[in-house]
């Protein structure tokens, strides 16, 4: 029952966005505010799932008013601490009897860390070594796999009362991203293999790492204790210079080869998932939520900053529209004029004067206006955007990502480059054209059956 009331309390929120009463100012700032923490409250008490669901719809300003973004963007922060003593039959459950014999010297008043899904704790290993154990909350993986369920009935029913809507917002496909991001989450095995494949990804980056993966069960996770402390708390003057920028440069940089080239990137690297300390490598933890993205969208997505780093909001806007596909009411030269206007106030902006994410939500809310689709990895792709530039803003604000995004532009075309050259490449590009060519004759084949002849005589 209380599920129905919160989608029916963010219908209206959405309802009132369009056909606001006509109140007072501060009357209506006061009942926006009070239904935007409603809302806020209500993705909490619902559980963790719907928590990341609202992490995801602050990313959208086309579907959720500004006021209610706000509140939403807090969710990050909102997972209450359950007792150590509701986490030891997990324990118990995955590593056995003896697990204190292994897990030793455990803060159980403090976890390190309380997230929707999971606890994390400082522990001593049996050799000395300081290490973390991440407990999954009991029962969460059957409340998600029922919420998931339970939203996907109720993204049908949005799609059959409100058609309109559904032809810009593909909430069923948006859902199924978020889905297959958050799956590693509600199984830990599937964290370690993202980790060990991070941990590949991220060896040539020398101001960047990934914890060690230790032990791993479906619910119990040890790695290897990141130095330092979350970004967020990171005081910049306590690093070299050269240092921090270093670390921040590489961040982006990284992300930035996890959309285009390597086609796998952390969807959730806000502040509390980095930790830095002077001397020392980031580490980026929680791999949980990872996002993919195929050839075609990373390709489209350099395209998109490209443009921006041109200052080209035309090419800008048919690289977006390409991601996804113009409805029957869409209006394609208004969406390039919109981009027009945008693109010159952010290209050149620096982290401390803009935030990328954003922009990219701004883009979005414009082509939803104008009657233009976009593909649903733009909300998975939007979240990791803002996230990361929240990380690099609290430790080099004065970085710019376009800067950066020209600096990796070379090494970002050399690899699809090479990946175009490579034999599988162009054996399916030869067995496209094939395919195609016997298409074609086939069509003329038929043509050429169906056609009457006729004989022409001359006069």
């Amino acid at each position: 029952m209380f599920k129905e009331l919160a989608v029916e309390e963010a219908s209206r929120t959405l309802r009132n966005r369009r056909y606001g009463a006509a109140r007072s100012p501060d009357a209506r700032a006061r009942r926006d505010t009070e239904r935007a923490q409603n809302i806020r409250r209500a993705f909490e008490r619902l559980g963790p799932f719907y928590i990341k669901v609202g992490q995801m719809l602050s990313t959208r300003p086309d579907i959720v008013p500004d006021h209610v973004i706000g509140e939403l963007e807090k969710l990050h922060d909102s997972a209450s601490v359950l007792p150590f003593s509701a986490l030891q039959p997990v324990l118990r459950a995955e590593l056995g009897a003896q697990w204190a014999r292994d897990l030793r010297d455990i803060d159980t008043e403090k976890p390190l860390g309380a997230a929707s899904l999971a606890q994390a704790y400082r522990v001593v290993l049996p050799d000395g070594r300081p290490a973390v154990v991440k407990i999954q909350r009991p029962g969460v993986r059957e409340t998600v796999s029922q919420d998931m369920a339970f939203l996907r009935k109720a993204a049908r029913t949005t799609g059959r009362l409100a058609p309109r809507f559904t032809e810009v917002i593909d909430i069923e496909a948006m859902l199924d991203v978020l889905f297959e991001a958050m799956r590693p989450e509600l199984d830990f095995v599937n964290e370690a293999r993202n980790m060990r494949r991070a941990a590949q990804l991220i060896a040539p980056f020398e101001n960047l790492a990934v914890p060690e993966v230790l032990l791993a069960t479906p619910r119990v996770l040890v790695q290897s204790l990141a130095p330092g402390l979350s970004i967020r708390h990171a005081v910049p003057d306590a690093f070299d210079p050269l240092e921090r920028l270093a670390i921040g440069r590489d961040l982006l940089t990284f992300v930035f080869r996890g959309f285009f080239t390597d086609r796998f990137f952390h969807a959730d690297l806000h502040p509390g998932n980095v930790f830095v300390a002077p001397g020392e490598k980031a580490t980026l933890i929680d791999w949980g939520m990872v996002g993919r993205t195929d050839r075609r969208t990373g390709m489209l997505l350099v395209l998109v900053l490209l443009a921006l780093a041109q200052r080209d909001g035309h090419g800008l806007a048919k690289a977006w529209m390409e991601m996804g596909r113009a409805t029957a009411r869409a209006r394609p030269d208004a969406f390039a004029s919109d981009m027009a206007l945008l693109v010159p106030q952010v290209a050149d902006a620096s982290l401390e004067d803009l935030s990328f994410g954003v922009t990219l939500t701004r883009v979005l809310t414009c082509s939803t206006r104008r009657g233009i689709r976009t593909s649903p990895m733009i909300a998975v792709l939007g979240k990791a955007f803002a996230n990361v530039e929240g990380s690099v803003r609290c430790l080099a604000p004065e970085l710019s990502l376009v800067d950066v995004f020209k600096g990796e532009m070379r090494n970002v075309m050399l690899s699809l480059a090479a990946e175009a050259v490579s034999q599988e490449q162009m054996a399916r590009t030869a067995l496209e054209m094939m395919l195609d060519l016997e298409s074609v004759a086939e069509r003329m084949r038929s043509l050429i059956r169906n056609r009457p002849l006729t004989l022409g005589t001359g006069t």
